[in-house]
């Protein structure tokens, strides 16, 4: 199905206030979803001054910061700061330091996909002491690595009605586009600056005197591009690439990460290669002259035949189905290049089935393209 978008004479500001608002008047309780990013800090100023001009009932509010353990430390900064602002008004914040499962491609090179934070049964390994305040323990997790943190706040938060302003923008990438899209009337989560861009976020924070976290002028000056000036958590497949930047601007942080993550010093050294599932001109010159690969015959041996004899996640594995009805489905339509990419993701692993959506869309595209120009 396509996404339409629309344009607005309204302008992002005023438009992101006007859906906080709505929220509210629903007369739901309203959850704020906090991280400690330059998008989330964007959305909390815009609450936090909607509480202080009573345009919106505190009283329904509560701030919500799932503490990942594997954060910068400016990160875990910033949320002590706003835990003051929020608290000040008279708005919980609730601070989560619980064993949640994560996904980490680090820990995919060890036949796995998964780590679990504040993981009780490794507290010798934690990067960090939690705060005092923090809530370590909660009667919804019943086991360590039980759930995602999504899906926790979706048990606990969501089905008692309860909605969640989410900081995330569709231009970020195309899974955020279609979870905004395709949103259905049980879906409790409400992105009120969905439609901003990294020029509106970063004007914002400029006009409105925000203090964001050090680290993202520490990722710029080591090279990142305003673009990918994105926290993500360190073990995730967004946080590998900066791996390199934590070791040389931070080497006490990256003694933590190391005795965190046996690989990370591998992820470190070939996060743009094949093994991590990228296509940067480094590998292209790298792979320059040598023989062609038939991915599409390694696609289909993987996919039908032997299956068994790739080195396939669990996480992965479990969505092998999906994959297979996708291939079958549109084996018309998927170019050479395509079978490469959905091999070497296969390979690399997709937990989140986050990939498997954006190929279903990218297959359809080039067919469509292909059916434009007569082809």
């Amino acid at each position: 199905m396509a996404i339409r978008k629309y344009e607005s004479a309204v302008d992002v500001v005023t438009a992101a206030k006007q859906r906080i608002r709505n929220a509210f008047e629903t007369g739901a309780n309203v959850n704020l979803n906090f991280s400690s990013g330059k998008d989330s800090l964007c959305m909390s100023h815009l609450t936090y001054e909607l509480c202080r001009n009573g345009e919106v009932d505190r009283k329904r509010l509560k701030v919500i910061f799932i503490d990942e353990e594997g954060i910068y430390p400016s990160m875990v900064e910033a949320a002590e700061r706003w835990r003051k602002k929020f608290m000040s008004i008279g708005v919980p914040f609730l601070w989560f330091c619980l064993p949640f499962k994560q996904v980490s491609v680090i820990d995919s090179l060890s036949q796995g996909e998964s780590w679990i934070t504040w993981d009780p049964n490794a507290r010798d390994r934690w990067m960090r002491e939690p705060p005092p305040y923090a809530i370590m323990y909660h009667e919804g997790l019943s086991y360590p690595g039980e759930m995602n943190y999504q899906t926790f706040c979706s048990n606990e938060f969501g089905k008692r009605g309860d909605l969640q302003l989410i900081g995330a923008r569709t231009s970020e990438s195309f899974t955020r586009l279609r979870s905004v899209a395709y949103r259905t009337p049980e879906n409790r989560k409400i992105w009120p600056i969905y439609d901003w861009l990294d020029s509106d976020v970063w004007l914002y924070i400029k006009e409105h005197n925000l203090e964001f976290p050090e680290i993202y002028m520490r990722l710029y000056e080591a090279g990142a591009t305003k673009r990918n000036l994105r926290l993500c958590a360190f073990f995730g497949e967004g946080g590998t690439q900066g791996l390199h930047r934590i070791a040389e601007t931070d080497p006490e942080l990256w003694d933590k990460i190391c005795k965190r993550e046996p690989n990370a010093e591998l992820a470190m050294l070939y996060w743009d290669s094949e093994m991590f599932n990228r296509s940067t001109r480094k590998r292209r010159e790298l792979e320059a002259g040598q023989p062609e690969v038939d991915y599409r015959a390694k696609l289909e041996d993987l996919l039908f035949h032997n299956t068994g004899a790739y080195r396939i996640n669990k996480d992965t594995l479990n969505k092998l189905n999906a994959w297979r009805n996708l291939y079958k489905r549109f084996y018309f339509a998927i170019t050479p290049d395509r079978c490469k990419e959905m091999y070497e993701t296969l390979i690399f692993g997709d937990p989140k089935g986050r990939m498997l959506v954006t190929m279903h869309m990218k297959i359809t595209s080039d067919y469509r393209e292909a059916v434009d120009n007569g082809r």
